[in-house]
């Protein structure tokens, strides 16, 4: 019986330190955001705006 909570132990123990360290380079993790001139979907819309406002 005793083996069995150790080894339960050891394994919360890993899962706790897993989980930690995998939050911890996800805050880490620099995101970036993509200029709004080279985004297609905006440059789409504007054309269409234009094209609408000319008819």
């Amino acid at each position: 019986m005793f083996t069995i909570l150790v080894i339960c132990i050891i394994i919360v123990i890993i899962v706790l330190v897993l989980s930690v360290a995998t939050t911890s380079k996800a805050y880490q993790y620099k995101h970036t955001v993509d200029p709004l001139d080279n985004n297609p979907h905006l440059q789409n819309k504007d054309e269409n705006a234009q094209k609408n406002n000319n008819k």
